[in-house]
Parts: C-alpha cells; structure tokens; sequence
C-alpha cells in the first residue's frame, strides 16, 4: 500500500487545473514538485509548506530540463509517486492560418514534453523507487483528443499523438513493476486555455471570415459558451482516481466525504481502474462506451456547482452544430 504522503511531479503549475491541484494535494498533507516556467507564482506557497513543496522552473520541451526537475525531485523526496502531465496551452486558428512554427511548438509542448517526463519517471519508478512499489502516470488530454473540432486541427493532433502513445506506453510495462497510467479527457475548464497568456488565438484565414463559414461559426461558439467544470473539483477528481489505484483514502474534505460527494461514491463500488485498454479496433469504442459509463460519476463529480452536465450537452453541444455525433448518439 502506498503512503498518503505520496510525491507527486506535476507540470504546468501556474494556473488552472495544475495550479487546483497542487493547492489542493499540499492541504491533504501531500510533497509536491509543481514545475512551471514562473516558479514565483508559488511563493506563497512555498512559504506555507516549506518541506511540503519543491517548485522548480521548468519547460517540457526541453529534455535536459525535465531530466534535470525529475533528479532534482529524488534529490528532495528520495522518491516519485505520482506524475501528472499537464502542461499546455489553447491554439486556436484554421489549419491553414496557424503558422508552422506554431504547430511544431504546440507538438513539441503536447506530446513530445510528456513523453520525455514519461521515460523518465518511468526509470524513477523502476529503478529508484522501492522495488515493486513502481508508480502511476496521469497524462491530461482533452475531449478535443477524442473527437476534433473547427479551427483545433493542431492542438488535437498533439492530443490524438499523446493518447496513442500513452496506450502503448502503459502496455509496455512489465506487471511486475506495478507502473500504471491513465488518460484523463477534461472538456471544457473554467481556466485560461481558451483566453489570457495559456492561449494562442490566430487571426482567421481570409477564406474563412464568410460567417456562415464553419470555423467563423466554431469561433462564435467558443467566445459565447460558459464552460462546464471546476479546476478545483478536477483537482479532487484527480486525487480520488490516485487513492483508488494506490489503495488510499484521502481524508480532505471532498474527496471521499464532506461538500455532497457521499452519494456519487456510494452508488458506484469502484473495483479497478488505470489497467490497459483494448486496442482491437472491433471493440475500442464499446470499451471507450462502457469506460465512460464506469467513470461517469468521476467525470460529473468536476461539473461547476452552477452547471447540470446533461442540459449543457443538449443545449450548447448539440445546439453548436459542431457536435452531431453526441446528437446522434443521444437521440438513439
């Protein structure tokens, strides 16, 4: 059985869901590495958890560096638990108006940053951990790397490579190393992925400003639409998935008890979960069907406090025209 007073190396720290959980795992009484290109931003922090918290500057882009966090943090904690890949950013354009450089960046950030965290806290957990004790891998995708959307062709494909490597990844691991992992596919967050410095929005195409156009439609979309999670419940989520795997019950309030989460935990005897997922393509979307049946009360239990999950599926999703799959699927 794993330690509550787990270590975990999270990426991309400075806001959102990264900022929620590590805010989050410190009041549980949890050691956090929390990397992010400002460190300053967890001053306070740092101040308050002083042998709780490492901050570390850090771009997922550069091996050397993630390298370097990764020994740092074994220096610290003599240890790594937990990872969570979180870094990113929102890049928003049609496919023919996102500049190249752009598009390699955001693969660059997306997917070839969590695999070099990846192959490294891999070895970490193989062979500096506790024989046996191995670890666990949380890689943040998005809806977006399920199903892509109008003027998101560059920032789902990173999330499309990242999910198929992390399936092949987490099947390549010996059993006997008890290293498992776990795509999460948030939708939309009340963060700054679509809006201040996590965002990039690229001026429309002049082949694509005609309104009735798709992506001029997609754009309106996003700019009017509220979004439907809490990072901070996310955050809770996350953890309850961790303790689930490693045979743990945080105690914080709103986890497993306290702030209305007794009867979602009540009504689903959770059993297993981070295990590989069949690829066979005959099966992968039933898998992918019941997966989200399974988990559905996870998934709900991030909705902001002020949001059904159902209506907003059928009122903003279904109404966006940029959906009809979910349309279709819900109207069988």
């Amino acid at each position: 059985m794993f330690s509550p007073n787990r270590v975990w190396f999270i990426t991309g720290t400075s806001s959102g869901l990264g900022k929620s959980l590590t805010d989050i795992l410190l009041a549980n009484g949890e050691r956090v590495v929390a990397t992010c290109r400002d460190p300053s931003v967890h001053a306070k922090l740092s101040s308050h958890y002083k042998d709780q918290i490492l901050t570390y500057k850090l771009d997922v882009t550069k091996e050397e560096q993630v390298k370097a966090a990764l020994a740092a943090a074994v220096e610290k904690f003599g240890r790594i638990d937990v990872v969570v890949n979180n870094a990113g950013i929102g890049l928003f354009g049609e496919m023919e108006s996102v500049p190249e450089e752009d598009a390699r960046y955001i693969m660059e950030l997306q997917f070839w940053g969590p695999v070099h965290v990846m192959k490294e806290a891999v070895r970490i957990f193989r062979e500096i951990n506790p024989s046996g004790a191995g670890g666990r891998i949380f890689n943040i995708s998005t809806a977006g790397g399920y199903q892509a959307n109008p003027t998101l062709s560059y920032y789902s494909a990173s999330k499309f490579a990242l999910e198929a490597a992390t399936q092949s990844f987490l099947q390549e691991m010996n059993p006997s190393w008890n290293i498992k992992g776990c795509i999460l596919e948030p939708g939309g967050f009340r963060s700054e992925w679509n809006s201040g410095h996590n965002s990039q929005v690229i001026p429309p195409h002049p082949a694509y400003t005609d309104p009735s156009c798709p992506t001029s439609m997609f754009r309106q979309f996003l700019g009017n639409i509220p979004f439907l999670g809490d990072p901070v419940k996310m955050g809770k989520a996350v953890l309850r998935l961790a303790d689930l795997s490693m045979g743990v019950r945080s105690e914080l309030a709103g986890v497993w008890a306290g702030e209305g989460v007794e009867k979602s935990v009540a009504d689903h005897n959770v059993t297993g979960i981070l295990g590989s997922t069949p690829v066979e393509l005959p099966l992968r979307a039933q898998s992918t069907m019941e997966d989200a049946g399974q988990w559905a009360w996870i998934s709900h239990s991030t909705n902001a406090d002020d949001m059904d999950g159902e209506n907003y599926v059928k009122q903003y999703l279904m109404g966006s025209g940029g959906f009809q799959d979910v349309d279709k699927m819900l109207s069988n």
